[in-house]
């Protein structure tokens, strides 16, 4: 008799994923449907190894090949990049930090060109085809630039005219002396002069103007009993009176005259130079001759008269009567204290000083025309420094110079604001309470605008003259 099989209750509650996993792998093992079925319901699978199952050829020579062809591609972008830079850098602009010389250009243009090449690459990437460029430019024509040796020539030959027409005997020329005796020493019953001042303009007639007739201003203020004389052939002319009337009108005794060179270089060691220029043996050199002859000009005004010399774009602040003998310093040594260089811009020296008969003679010994300042603030320095034994007093440089020329165009700005203005007046009393003048430097500032407000137009209004009237037309 036939017995039916026991199930246990654990065989039926064995979980699915228990059943089927067994049955699963009997089904890949044996073919038979029926044999699998009963097989995964009665009995537990019999251990069998089954053997990996192998993958695909095609994938795995595809996971080969994916590195080689990425290195593929990574050797083409290079061989590409290094036939583009090999072929067409050298047609691209140069680097803006570095130009063909080898020298570095400036922030500016590298900015520029950086901006150029920006477009350049925009346009490049937007547009489908670069535009056609644009026709080039006519060429202009430009005059042919004169060389340095050329220019220089080129004011050598000028100078020699100019030379040759101040040192001729004209008319005007032939009165210097007796014209300026009689401004110095004016027949009774006229005043004689209190103090002698010196001025030199070797310039033309129409660079006298409002600036200088201020200054002017400036020195009548201060010295009203004064005497001016100013060395100058523009000015000692109809158009020159016409600059001076105001002040002639006022009653101030002023008079330009056409300088003598024999008259005030006789018996001084310039004396023989004088002939040797005359006989041209002497190249009045490339720098402007107007300066150099001015040097020479107040060195011998100064031997020949005594008083006080002042340059034309010197402000007065206060009397001058006091300086003796006195030369004023433009720059000291910040640890010592002691004097580098010296300006002849004001000078005030009593008649024949030793001290001036030293700088004529050193003009003759050692003038050179075509060395800017040789023959001026740098002769009175070694000269001076040479001999430390004559009696001459070195003002320190805020009594004629405060300001550097390197800064003098901070004076003439008007300030923006209360702090600016704040520094403006502090500018000013600091001078005031410590200059005797200030020295403008024309040569700097001559195209700068005196401000209303401004340090220079503070002091300068302190010192007028004819402060509700218009000095010169």
């Amino acid at each position: 008799m036939l017995q039916r099989p026991r199930f246990s209750l654990v065989t039926c509650l064995l979980p699915m994923r228990m059943v089927q996993g067994p049955a699963t792998n009997a089904m890949a093992a044996t073919p038979s449907p029926t044999a699998t079925h009963a097989t995964s319901l009665f009995f537990p699978p019999a251990p069998t190894m089954a053997p990996a199952p192998r993958r695909p050829l095609p994938l795995l020579l595809l996971s080969f090949s994916f590195p080689v062809l990425l290195l593929l591609l990574s050797l083409v972008f290079l061989l590409s990049h290094t036939t583009f830079s090999l072929l067409l850098c050298p047609l691209l602009p140069q680097s803006p930090s570095r130009s063909a010389n080898g020298t570095k250009t400036t922030d500016a243009a590298a900015a520029s060109l950086d901006v150029s090449m920006d477009r350049t690459l925009l346009a490049f990437h937007v547009t489908a085809s670069p535009p056609p460029p644009a026709p080039p430019p006519p060429l202009a024509r430009t005059p042919p630039v004169k060389s340095k040796k050329n220019s220089k020539k080129s004011s050598t030959k000028r100078n020699k005219g100019l030379f040759k027409r101040l040192i001729r005997q004209a008319p005007r020329t032939r009165q210097f002396a007796a014209r300026t005796a009689e401004l110095f020493a004016p027949p009774s019953p006229q005043r004689p002069c209190a103090h002698r001042f010196f001025m030199t303009w070797l310039s033309p007639l129409e660079q006298f103007g409002s600036r200088e007739a201020l200054v002017l201003e400036t020195l009548f203020r201060w010295h009203r009993d004064a005497c001016l004389l100013m060395a100058s052939d523009t000015m000692d002319s109809p158009g020159g009176s016409d600059r001076l009337r105001p002040f002639l009108d006022r009653g101030f005794r002023v008079r330009a005259a056409s300088p003598d060179l024999a008259h005030l270089l006789r018996g001084t060691p310039a004396e023989s130079w004088l002939g040797a220029v005359r006989r041209g043996e002497v190249s009045p050199g490339s720098v402007p001759l107007g300066q150099n002859l001015s040097n020479l000009l107040r060195l011998a005004l100064l031997y020949k008269y005594g008083g006080v010399y002042l340059d034309a774009d010197v402000v007065v602040l206060r009397p001058l009567s006091g300086l003796r003998n006195a030369i004023g310093a433009q720059a000291v040594d910040a640890a010592t204290g002691d004097w580098m260089r010296l300006n002849n811009a004001v000078m005030a020296f009593d008649r024949g000083h030793p001290l001036l008969r030293e700088f004529i003679a050193e003009f003759a010994a050692t003038f050179d025309g075509s060395k800017w300042g040789h023959n001026g603030p740098y002769l009175v320095s070694r000269v001076t420094r040479r001999l430390p034994e004559l009696d001459v007093t070195v003002l320190p440089p805020r009594a004629f110079y405060p300001v550097d020329w390197t800064k003098i165009g901070g004076l003439f700005l008007a300030p923006k604001d209360r702090k600016e203005d704040k520094w403006v007046q502090a500018k000013v009393d600091n001078i005031r309470a410590e200059s005797f003048g200030v020295h403008l430097w024309n040569r700097e500032s001559r195209g700068i605008e005196m401000e209303e407000g401004s340090v220079i137009r503070r002091l300068i209004s302190d010192g007028c003259l004819f402060c509700n009237s218009s000095v010169v037309a």
